[in-house]
């Protein structure tokens, strides 16, 4: 695999930036919808949508968010960003897959296109990247975790469609060259790094990983390996 091009490595960060401030908003969206901020759920709520809230409480806490124990109410900064990069994510390597030949239909195990994925989508009543997404979640659940309640709340329509329409204006050789995973995650500090420097505030544990620029998944080791990080999930999948 050949090296990201300068031309489409601006396009990728430019689109990727895009990105997180609308994934970041409709995260917070999503979350309001579900009390998740609040002290108590909405009445209208139900039952499942109760569950889920407390799901996505634990996971906030687990983040770091903090919990007001007199008032009630818990902050969601952490978990509006992870949910954001987390259905990002997906979808971004969802398309990654399909222009390497390694999205794959379960029922059939054979690798698809995106016209055939869209195909099928139309006859499930789906969209195009929602099922992509579904698929690519399954083939790698070490990365997409099926029981995450991040994934499990839905970013609002309108967001999941914007976004679904910068995934689909990429270049395609955006997917196939061997750095370009790398560069996704280090685009998406690219605003936050700003703003942390712009600020002058003093370097904490919140600000590390935007001003240094290494984002990594729990699925890596060192920073140092995040653009490499493609290039190894290809290599493995294809020997699956």
């Amino acid at each position: 695999m050949p090296a990201l091009a300068s031309d489409l490595r601006k396009t990728l960060e430019n689109t990727v930036v895009k990105a997180r401030d609308l994934a970041e908003r409709g995260a917070r969206e999503a979350l309001n919808s579900l009390a998740v901020e609040g002290k108590d759920p909405y009445t209208s709520m139900s039952e499942e949508e109760r569950k889920l809230r407390n799901r996505l409480r634990a996971r906030g806490r687990q983040l770091g968010d903090q919990r007001d124990p007199q008032k009630g109410s818990q902050s969601i900064e952490r978990l509006v960003r992870e949910m954001a990069y987390e259905h990002w994510h997906r979808m971004l390597f969802a398309r990654f897959l399909a222009e390497n030949q390694l999205l794959i239909e379960p029922s059939s195990g054979v690798s698809i296109s995106l016209d055939e994925c869209e195909e099928l989508a139309a006859e499930e009543g789906t969209d195009l990247w929602g099922l992509a997404a579904q698929y690519a979640q399954a083939m790698l659940p070490q990365i997409f975790r099926i029981d995450d309640p991040v994934l499990a709340a839905k970013l609002p329509l309108e967001i999941r469609q914007q976004l679904q329409g910068l995934v689909a204006e990429l270049e395609a050789e955006t997917f196939t060259a061997s750095d370009s995973l790398g560069w996704t995650y280090q685009f998406w500090q690219t605003k936050r790094k700003k703003e942390v420097n712009d600020s002058g505030v003093k370097i904490g544990a919140d600000e590390i990983s935007p001003v240094t620029q290494l984002f990594t998944e729990d699925y890596m080791g060192t920073p140092e390996k995040a653009r490499s990080t493609a290039a190894q999930l290809v290599s493995a999948i294809k020997t699956r």
